[in-house]
């Protein structure tokens, strides 16, 4: 039997890597990680590049997964499978947080809701499973829009969206960083969302889990989130994410 290819093996041991983080690495640090030269881990970088498995960042210099291995990983899990495993952890969020709970994954450039848990209380409400939600003005977009990196429209919906390349690669930062996103009335007025990345084997983000309400009640009056719904939102991330069969993070 043929020995194994030792180029792709570290080449995994890359992309890995670059899964398992929170952020962007730069190439020394991918080196050290590996226990790889300088040398060699550049042109296994180059190569990724290249074939798009991943990408650059233009001003930092900064290596993440990019967005040819995320359609990969995203194509791989069905959004009924995604919607499966969130069923079990999405019903007590909502009991706990008080609050609307969705779950969506990247479809055409936009948040696609695969499941939807209404708030607990009787007001009206309407089911949005299947409706699409803009990346950069929504809290689950902006999870998902961290680690996949689509080249979008930036519409505005309120004064509040965000309107530049610069202060969305900004706030995705903060988002790879803080390991959740806010949105405080960039899509709607007067309301507010939380959300974290659901992870699935491997460690790519195949979704995001949050919950959205009044944005009195998800903000207080700086437009800071309440942590104990941050909180919440990302206990429940780390539940469907070890469900999907991620690593305990």
């Amino acid at each position: 039997m043929p020995g194994t290819v030792q180029s792709i093996e570290r080449a995994a041991a890359v992309l890995r890597l670059l899964a398992g983080e929170s952020g962007p690495l730069s190439l020394g640090q991918i080196a050290r990680s590996l226990d790889l030269a300088k040398g060699t881990t550049h042109g296994i970088l180059a190569t990724l590049r290249h074939v798009g498995f991943v990408e650059q960042d233009r001003l930092s210099g900064q290596y993440r997964l990019g967005s040819a291995l995320l359609q990969l990983g995203h194509g791989h899990l069905d959004v009924n499978e995604l919607r499966s495993h969130a069923i079990n952890w999405a019903d007590p969020l909502a009991a706990r947080s008080g609050e609307a709970v969705r779950v969506g994954t990247v479809h055409d450039g936009q948040v696609l809701v695969v499941h939807h848990v209404f708030r607990p209380d009787d007001t009206f409400q309407t089911l949005d499973v299947g409706s699409t939600l803009p990346l950069h003005a929504t809290a689950l977009g902006k999870v998902l829009l961290a680690y996949r990196f689509t080249k979008i429209n930036l519409d505005r919906f309120t004064r509040r969206t965000i309107r530049t390349t610069e202060a969305l690669e900004a706030e995705l930062q903060r988002v790879r960083e803080a390991g959740w996103s806010l949105e405080a009335e960039e899509l709607t007025p007067g309301t507010a969302a939380v959300a974290a990345p659901i992870r699935g084997s491997g460690g790519l983000v195949v979704g995001a889990v949050g919950i959205s309400g009044l944005v009195e009640r998800i903000c207080d009056s700086h437009y800071r989130p309440h942590q104990h719904l941050v909180a919440l939102v990302r206990e429940a991330a780390r539940a469907i994410s070890r469900d999907l069969g991620a690593a305990r993070r």
